[in-house]
């Protein structure tokens, strides 16, 4: 075979491989597995405690039959183990050992993916406050089963590690993950959490770390607009945490800034120094952070209308988009009274123009 048709051969081949894995490739982590570097050599061991002589058997996805191993240049067997020599992606797969018609154990090859990109680019963490629990969202599609842990033990790849799996994938191919972790809210933190990430593409498999403080990752939901009540000629908004804070709220104190609309131009103002803003505006919007650490801004509320003096009071009635002063009780009530006689009064003196 020539060069040219050589390198034919490898580029169909590696199509081949490429439709094969993305239609049967692993969903899941197996139970063992080893991993290589191309063109490593590699020893699988049987795991039988008894001599005796064993088999070994291949496939490379999990739909395939077992085939026996047949010894060659790159694949030899040396008693119970089996030697791979120069690993690719023609011997990725699955190993399995056997003494008879008993499969001893199973162990898949894969190779390490040497793609030189950080962490930081393929996982946002987001903690909503400093309680036990934090987010994760692995954001690089193409992958069929991801997979993280916390702590040395995870990073160093120890048996113990507590990994935590995706319950599904997302629709952009991303995965979601929920991590608990034993730091305590109330003492400064002096340690950094240690994430690592494995990730496995058709039978290659990518695995990253990285170290920050739970503070980095820290932005709370949006904070609940309450009340806006006039003073003087000024705006007071009351502005409560979001339900997802820690507690209590003196201790875990956090910063607000409002963003108001004028009514006479148009323009919009910022305040993050005090709860009081112009009293002439239309509507209005608030952010949080926490005061302490200057953590991410939280996501913009809604704009709610801004609802001031008598006439405007009666609209008050859907507090998710509007905000008003506290209101006297049966205010509301009163208003229906009023808008039920104002429609009786209308539809009376329609009625007396068609007579006439």
């Amino acid at each position: 075979m020539d060069k040219q048709q050589k390198t034919l051969s490898l580029w169909m081949f590696g199509l081949l491989f490429i439709s094969l894995t993305g239609a049967h490739g692993l969903n899941n982590f197996p139970e063992n597995f080893v991993v290589a570097k191309t063109n490593e050599n590699v020893i699988l061991t049987c795991g039988s405690k008894a001599d005796g002589a064993v088999t070994w058997k291949f496939r490379m996805f999990p739909s395939e039959e077992m085939e026996d191993v047949d010894s060659e240049d790159n694949i030899q067997q040396e008693g119970q183990n089996l030697k791979v020599s120069e690993v690719g992606t023609p011997v990725l797969g699955e190993y399995s050992c056997w003494r008879g018609e008993e499969k001893l154990s199973s162990t898949y090859l894969l190779l390490e993916d040497e793609e030189e990109e950080e962490l930081d680019s393929l996982i946002r963490c987001r903690a909503k406050s400093y309680d036990c629990n934090f987010t994760c969202k692995w954001t690089r599609d193409g992958y069929t089963a991801v997979r993280l842990g916390l702590g040395h033990e995870c990073s160093e790849g120890g048996k113990s590690c507590h990994w935590v799996s995706s319950s599904e994938q997302l629709q952009d191919g991303g995965f979601q993950f929920v991590l608990s972790h034993s730091l305590s809210p109330y003492a400064e933190e002096s340690t950094m959490l240690e994430l690592t990430a494995e990730a496995i593409n058709d039978l290659s498999i990518l695995r990253r770390t990285k170290r920050f403080y739970l503070r980095d990752i820290v932005q709370p939901d949006s904070p609940q607009i309450v009340k806006c009540q006039e003073v003087d000629q000024e705006l007071n908004v009351t502005i409560d945490p979001p339900s997802t804070w820690s507690t209590p709220y003196s201790f875990f104190s956090l910063e607000h800034e409002i963003e108001y609309e004028l009514k006479d131009d148009g323009q919009t103002g910022r305040s993050s120094s005090s709860a009081l803003i112009p009293k002439k505006i239309s509507k209005l919007r608030v952010r949080s952070r926490d005061s302490l650490v200057l953590s991410t801004w939280s996501q913009w509320t809604p704009w709610k209308n801004v609802r001031t003096g008598k006439k405007n009071l009666c609209k008050c009635k859907n507090t998710a988009k509007s905000c008003c002063p506290e209101l006297p009780a049966g205010y509301l009530d009163k208003c229906k009274t009023k808008g039920k006689k104002k429609r009786k009064k209308t539809v009376g003196s329609r009625h007396l123009k068609k007579k006439m």
